[in-house]
């Protein structure tokens, strides 16, 4: 639908207020909205080839989409509406095989020869490993008995 944009420019203004805003013509104003929302179009570019503020244009949008928002169908079913269904899919997955053997938590309890109490808990083997040959490294009075 092919339209004339000189022929709209010249309905849609119809008057003047005292302060200088115009009047529009309803059906003018309409048709304006409705090439407006056609897809690709320019809304600056076409408020500007009607000689009116593209803000204003937008204004008009906007108030024209809340009113066909609001517009609901007698017809349908509110609670059919509310409810879409989707096919679910079963996908294969691959059972997820544990990198590592699951250990519980350590406990180690240590008391050495100079009398010194060493109790670690919660911990894991490779950390109790790394602790007892640090401990088996140190120089103690009962070790260097001979």
């Amino acid at each position: 639908m092919e339209f004339d944009i000189e022929d709209l420019a010249r309905r849609l203004v119809v008057g003047r207020k005292r302060d200088g805003r115009g009047v529009y013509d309803p059906s003018a104003k309409q048709e304006l909205v409705d090439i407006c929302r056609r897809p690709g179009a320019s809304v600056a570019k076409l408020a500007r080839e009607c000689g009116i503020n593209a803000n204003l244009v937008a204004t008009w949008l906007r108030k024209r989409e809340a009113i066909l928002a609001d517009v609901v169908d007698v017809g349908a079913d509110p609670q059919a509406a509310a409810f879409i269904a989707v096919p679910m899919v079963p996908v294969a997955r691959e059972p997820v095989q544990p990198t590592q053997p699951c250990v519980p938590p350590m406990t180690l309890q240590a008391r050495l020869p100079n009398g010194v109490s060493l109790e670690l808990q919660g911990t894991d083997a490779q950390h109790i490993a790394t602790l007892i040959e640090t401990l088996g490294r140190l120089r103690c009075s009962a070790s260097t008995k001979g």
